[in-house]
C-alpha cells in the first residue's frame, strides 16, 4: 500500500481501502439513538462527526462506545441529556488519568 494513498493495488485494480468512519444510518442502527437525539448531541459538542463534500454526516468507531454509554446511562438515571454527557466526559477523564498513573507507576 502507498502511504500517500488510501488505495489498495490488487489483482482486480485499485481498491478504496475500507474506511473505519460511520454513516449517520449506522450510528442510528449501532447505538439506538433517535435521529433528532443525535442531532442534539451534535449541537452539544457531544459528538462532532466528519461531513462530506455532499454534506454526509461521518462518525468514528469510538462515537458508538460514548452515545451507547450516554444513552445507558441517561435510561438507566433517568438524567438530563446535558448533565449525562457531562457525566460521560469526566469518566473518560478519569478513565486517561487512571492509564498515566499505571504507566507512571510502570517507570518507578
Amino acid at each position: 500500500m502507498n502511504d500517500n494513498m488510501d488505495i489498495e493495488k490488487t489483482a482486480f485494480g485499485a481498491v478504496p481501502v475500507k474506511s473505519e468512519l460511520i454513516s449517520f444510518t449506522q450510528i442510528i442502527e449501532l447505538t439506538g439513538v433517535h435521529p433528532s437525539r443525535l442531532g442534539e448531541l451534535i449541537d452539544f459538542g457531544f459528538v462532532s462527526p466528519a461531513t462530506t463534500h455532499e454534506g454526509a454526516l461521518l462518525f468514528r468507531s469510538r462515537d458508538v462506545y460514548r452515545l451507547r454509554k450516554l444513552e445507558r446511562l441517561a435510561r438507566d438515571f433517568d438524567l438530563p441529556l446535558h448533565g449525562v454527557g457531562i457525566i460521560v466526559e469526566l469518566l473518560e477523564r478519569i478513565e486517561c488519568l487512571e492509564t498515566k498513573v499505571r504507566e507512571l507507576e510502570r517507570l518507578r
